[in-house]
């Protein structure tokens, strides 16, 4: 009897001495990385990793709105700036689906109105989508951003219309471009014969279980969703909607929606509810035209920023950030481990860094 009073005790400090377990341990990296945010008191957000539908990490903190007081947490429906045009992007696919249109189309099919048509002939859907095609932005937002406070999708992408010279002969280099989504959501509703807002939403949130998700349209949303704020002197003061140009566009950064809902998303996508699995393991790859002449490959997919596997990282990585008024976001997937990392935050956060020190303690850690 003795002895085994002995064995017990002995098992009991056995297990408090036992070092933490692999989850227990990234939780305390991420609680130190997340630490100063909480300590602010400024700023609000949530984040959240999971890998092989195990949620591995989730913290909310700080508030939604400074005016209600009401806490950010993981149903928060925030504005996800870019992330937005991955929806964009999929409605467009859904289109291809539906035999309504190729991506491989010119634009001048869409746009015949464009004042240089032998230009807008070489230019495709598939340039818009990967930010391949060329067009400046000839929007004069620093000198009209009254105008741009409420110019909606036609509004924004009505100079490019007007577009004459190119910055580079399609398909040859890369720049990043805000108005050729605008109009993508201009061709939806052109192909669709419905808002593009009402297409995504019956075609891509209804079929993904996203009920709390949204889309700009004219004065939406003025409440019931965060509000995104920089801090002057300490202070919040407001910076979305009404106060940040290009904001009603919302074929560039218009979707609303809250960690839990992304989380739905992301399983749709892996389970291609929307659209096919083709369709899926298209959107996730890395498009190189055979026109390309630069060193550095592209950056794009048709929907996602695509990473391949490297000597350095053997996973292929696809994203989307966001950036839009006082919103930052982030949503990254590693198919191969089934892991995605949410971020969503109403105030402006190195979402690339953190996402960053997120990987790298997973991979310290041994999950990758």
């Amino acid at each position: 009897m003795r002895i085994s009073k002995l064995l017990f005790l002995s098992f009991l400090l056995w297990q408090c001495q036992a070092p933490p377990s692999k989850e227990a341990s990234l939780r305390q990296r991420l609680d130190a990385l997340f630490a100063p945010m909480l300590a602010e008191n400024l700023n609000g957000g949530a984040v959240h990793v999971e890998m092989g539908g195990k949620v591995l990490f989730e913290k909310s903190f700080g508030c939604a709105d400074f005016t209600t007081k009401e806490k950010f947490t993981a149903n928060t429906v925030a504005n996800l700036g870019s992330i937005s045009k991955t929806f964009v992007a999929y409605g467009i696919l859904k289109l291809q689906e539906q035999g309504k249109l190729s991506i491989d189309d010119p634009i001048l099919k869409y746009f015949p109105d464009f004042k240089n048509k032998d230009l807008a002939s070489k230019i495709t859907i598939r340039h818009f989508l990967t930010h391949t095609s060329g067009i400046p932005d000839s929007r004069e937002v620093d000198k009209d951003s009254v105008f741009y406070l409420t110019a909606k999708d036609a509004e924004n992408f009505a100079p490019l219309k007007q577009t004459d010279t190119l910055e580079f002969e399609p398909g040859t280099n890369w720049n990043y471009s805000n108005p050729a989504f605008n109009g993508l959501a201009l061709i939806i509703e052109q192909e669709s014969g419905m808002k593009w807002q009402d297409y995504i939403s019956a075609n891509i949130f209804a079929p993904s279980g996203m009920g709390s998700s949204k889309i700009t349209d004219g004065s939406y949303p003025d409440s019931g969703v965060a509000h995104a704020y920089i801090f002057q002197n300490g202070k919040p003061v407001e910076f979305d909607y009404g106060e940040f140009p290009t904001f009603c566009a919302s074929g560039n950064g218009g979707v609303w929606s809250s960690i839990s809902d992304l989380r739905k998303y992301y399983q749709a996508i892996k389970n291609h509810t929307f659209v096919s699995l083709p369709t899926i393991e298209l959107s996730q790859s890395l498009w190189k035209p055979a026109v390309w002449k630069q060193q550095e490959p592209p950056l794009n997919g048709l929907c996602w920023f695509v990473y391949e596997k490297s000597d350095s990282f053997p996973y292929k990585m696809v994203e989307h950030t966001g950036s839009q008024g006082g919103f930052t976001a982030i949503m990254t997937m590693i198919p191969e481990k089934d892991l995605l990392i949410l971020m969503e935050f109403n105030t402006e956060r190195q979402v690339k860094e953190l996402r960053e020190n997120i990987i790298t303690a997973l991979r310290e850690l041994k999950f990758l």
